[in-house]
């Protein structure tokens, strides 16, 4: 078996090379990839270097969007077998702190997550992982699919924090590939009125296509204008932030429904900016922030099996994994044409 990995060798560069196959340790599961999901947060780290305190130093790879077929078994694995399809949940918690004990593994400090250096990613042929991390796929659902439980694990942690409910309306500050992710987690949960602002067109269009029931072009419309008249005035029970910007965190008080609840999903690229708490106490509305997810991958994949959310329809760009420079400049270069792009092995 041949191993190849893509490593960013520096800003805006990427070369693949051969690499050996990874040792497997007992407990985990070798599996070839077949389809890994450019991120957000790959694209930053490519584009950047960094993000917050996590700071790329030398050659890595990116990738943790990740699904694809068990090749081998490590020692003790006997929940899965050779051939079985599986979408891979990216961060391995270390099971016997606190917040693992609690069941909120997404806060362990020791958590060893793709992509988040120092440790790296998922963008090569085959990888060892945790067998307890690797969820089998049913028929029905593609690795592609697969690949794209990770992104839709976050859109249902934010509907959950947010408590969304049947008959509820949401506000989605960015259309992304997570803010669509939790725009199909709402409209799952039973939402009626699901409004998405975004400043990029063709972002806008698929929201749409996805079931949002209004959209607004925050390039040249008024977000909170645009809400307040569609919704009487009143905002809307849950606002959720996926766009991680300054403008848009701030907005979320203004477009919340009085004893409302706001969901903080993106990272805005400033520590600290100005919010206005009076209005928010005014309103006694609720800040729930949420960081990656917990216990949801298996929710996600029943939810794609079942019919309930078609995750598919978010890609946009499939490319080769030979071509996966091309895959990261088409992100970076042309982001107005670009909601999601996966690589294919």
């Amino acid at each position: 078996m041949k191993n190849q990995a893509a490593f960013m060798t520096g800003l805006n560069q990427m070369e693949i090379r051969d690499i050996d196959m990874p040792e497997l340790r007992p407990g985990q599961v070798l599996v070839k990839l077949e389809y890994v999901g450019i991120c957000g947060s790959d694209v930053h780290y490519y584009e950047y270097g960094r993000i917050g305190d996590y700071v790329v130093k030398g050659d890595f790879i990116l990738g943790h969007e990740c699904a694809g077929t068990i090749a081998a078994l490590g020692e003790g694995v006997d929940s899965l077998a050779i051939g079985d399809r599986v979408a891979l949940e990216p961060g391995a918690a270390c099971g016997h702190c606190e917040y693992c004990a609690t069941g909120r593994y997404n806060l362990c400090p020791d958590v060893e997550f793709l992509a988040t250096p120092p440790y790296h990613g998922c963008f090569s042929n085959y990888i060892a992982f945790p067998a307890a991390l690797a969820f089998k796929l049913p028929p029905n659902v593609s690795t592609k699919e697969g690949a794209l439980a990770e992104p839709l694990s976050v859109g249902l942690e934010a509907a959950a924090a947010g408590q969304v409910k049947l008959g509820g309306s949401v506000a989605i500050l960015g259309a992304g590939c997570i803010g669509l992710a939790a725009l199909l987690a709402a409209k799952a949960y039973g939402a009626a009125d699901i409004i998405v602002a975004d400043v990029i067109e063709k972002r806008l269009e698929k929201a749409l296509e996805l079931g949002a029931s209004k959209v607004i072009n925050a390039s040249r419309e008024d977000t909170a204008a645009e809400i307040a008249k569609y919704t009487a005035n009143q905002g809307v029970d849950i606002v959720m932030e996926t766009a991680g910007a300054a403008k848009t965190t701030q907005q979320t008080v203004d477009v919340v429904k009085r004893g409302g609840v706001i969901v903080l999903v993106g990272m805005p690229p400033d520590d600290i900016i100005p919010f206005n708490f009076a209005k928010l106490m005014g309103k006694i509305a609720e800040v729930r922030p949420i960081f990656r997810y917990k216990n949801q991958y298996p929710i996600a994949i029943k939810a794609i099996a079942s019919g309930k959310i078609d995750v598919s329809k978010i890609v946009t760009d499939e490319f080769e994994f030979g071509d996966i420079a091309k895959a990261f400049e088409k992100n970076i270069k042309e982001k107005s044409e670009v909601v999601k792009i996966v690589i294919k092995f």
